[in-house]
């Protein structure tokens, strides 16, 4: 659960309404002003200017996104009996998370797609995807194969391919439907399943 001072929340949910209305270049403080119902003075006491806002516009998203992640049952065991679908138990959460949420989708995409995120993503704290992070060091340890994947390539992939997708959906490029789902999950792990599968346990030589 996110929580802020109202009026801080009031100001970033009409931010992120905002880029999606203007682009993350096009808008301007009064554009926020204006659909948050507030004066641009009030905005001022709570972000120092855009790019403060917008910075603390992203970090409430993601933890929103990362949050999804502590409410979901994961078995280790799952993951040996029928590896892609226990991927997909993950996926899906996080794919409906973007796909119910038109305006934050839009606006994550084009803030990670901004030639200022480069350098904001080297300096931002990811701690709140802790639980995340847990379930992928288990898969790791399960399958050792994943650790010769390229993890910055692979996790780029995933995310702003999921991401990008959901874009389409809202937008409505791409229809909201199980079939939708099911294809993008499809193209987003083609090539994984050679990854999924446990080490063989090594011979001892017999002396």
């Amino acid at each position: 659960m996110i929580t802020l001072d109202d009026t801080k929340t009031r100001i970033i949910v009409a931010a992120i309404k905002a880029v999606r209305q203007y682009g993350l270049e096009g808008v301007r403080i009064q554009n926020v002003s204006e659909l948050a119902g507030i004066s641009s003075g009030a905005i001022y006491r709570h972000f120092d200017g855009k790019d403060q806002l917008l910075v603390e516009c992203f970090t409430y998203v993601d933890k929103q996104a990362a949050a999804i992640f502590e409410h979901l049952k994961f078995n280790p065991l799952f993951m040996l009996t029928d590896p892609m679908g226990a991927v997909k138990a993950l996926w899906v959460p996080y794919f409906r998370f973007w796909t119910s949420r038109p305006d934050e989708t839009v606006f994550y995409h084009r803030f990670r797609d901004s030639t200022f995120f480069p350098q904001y993503d080297k300096s931002r704290d990811v701690t709140y995807f802790k639980t995340f992070i847990g379930m992928v060091d288990v898969f790791k340890k399960v399958f050792p194969s994943l650790d010769k994947i390229n993890q910055d390539l692979l996790w780029l992939h995933v995310l702003t391919s999921t991401v990008m997708y959901a874009k389409y959906v809202v937008e409505g490029t791409l229809p909201d439907n199980q079939e939708t789902e099911d294809t993008v999950f499809q193209l987003l792990t083609t090539g994984l399943s050679g990854y999924l599968k446990p080490e063989k346990p090594k011979k001892s030589r017999r002396k």
